[in-house]
């Protein structure tokens, strides 16, 4: 076995390699808030309009969303319902918006 320089045997080289580092990361983004009354709770409460993305990620640098998913989360009880992107547009046209939201 012929040995290299650095002291490691040739075939143990590592020229040319390249550490790749890659995965994906979930982010949420609150979009809108409405009051109305809640499926679970029956209360009026609050319900937050959220966006929730599953981000590809390269060096821990978000590249573009793959998936992207909307909710209804009640600020009362917590009870949570899935939402279309129309449901999540007609949100921010409606008269039960929160002002300064």
């Amino acid at each position: 076995m012929e040995w290299h320089e650095s002291g490691t045997p040739e075939g143990d080289r590592h020229d040319g390699e390249m550490f790749l580092l890659f995965g994906t990361r979930m982010s949420e983004q609150l979009i809108n808030v409405v009051t109305f009354v809640c499926g679970f709770c029956h209360t009026n409460a609050q319900q937050n309009v959220i966006k929730a993305s599953n981000k590809f990620t390269l060096f821990f640098v978000p590249l573009f969303s793959f998936s992207t998913r909307y909710r209804n989360e009640c600020t009362h009880c917590g009870g949570r319902t899935a939402l279309t992107a129309a449901q999540v547009a007609h949100s921010m046209n409606s008269p039960a918006r929160v002002p300064g939201q």
